[in-house]
């Protein structure tokens, strides 16, 4: 498709080169990184006006990681995520507004908990390009910063010396490939 055609193509997330990380303050005084290692969805891209483009994206609770398995189920049980009960966060992209070649913001409904709450992905856009063996791709990455409390994520403790054991505000960064699917 060139440059300038006005077709919206389809695009497939992949999963191997595709992941949501996200960080957040512990015990007050560092941070803990963690990830969702199986991101999935559609783009929908306007090649010539990505402002008419969209996504819709699943991220799969169970393939959260921090590194320390007792966190990660601590994460996955109803305390958190409540993974029996919501296996998935997703987001749906409700507008796509361009800053300049590169510069993009994605805004969005993200559910999390099966709480919906609208939240602005500040994006740039990486290109596209062909791969070895003829299939095209096309990438992002894009970082947003939430309450988790917002999305019902309220569990923590309170620490003797004052504070929390976990913090609120949870900054997300999200890198994503996706391969050309089909023309539309």
């Amino acid at each position: 498709m060139s440059a300038t055609s006005t077709a919206v193509n389809t695009w497939t997330i992949d999963k191997s080169h595709s992941l949501a990380e996200f960080s957040v303050r512990h015990m007050m005084v560092s941070t803990t990184r963690g990830q969702f290692t199986s991101v999935s969805g559609t783009l929908s891209i306007d090649e010539a006006n990505l402002a008419n483009s969209s996504v819709d994206a699943v991220i799969d609770v169970t393939s959260i990681t921090t590194r320390d398995e007792k966190r990660d189920e601590h994460l996955r049980s109803a305390d958190f995520f409540d993974i029996a009960n919501y296996p998935t966060i997703t987001f749906k992209s409700t507008s796509v507004k361009v800053k300049n070649d590169t510069d993009l913001v994605v805004t969005g409904d993200l559910t999390i908990r099966g709480v919906t709450r609208p939240v602005e992905l500040k994006t740039e856009f990486n290109g596209f390009n062909t791969t070895p063996w003829g299939g095209r791709v096309v990438g992002f990455s894009a970082d947003t910063e939430i309450s988790r409390k917002e999305f019902g994520l309220e569990w923590n403790v309170a620490l003797e010396s004052g504070g929390v054991l976990v913090g609120d505000k949870v900054k997300i960064h999200l890198e994503v490939e996706a391969g050309a699917a089909q023309a539309q």
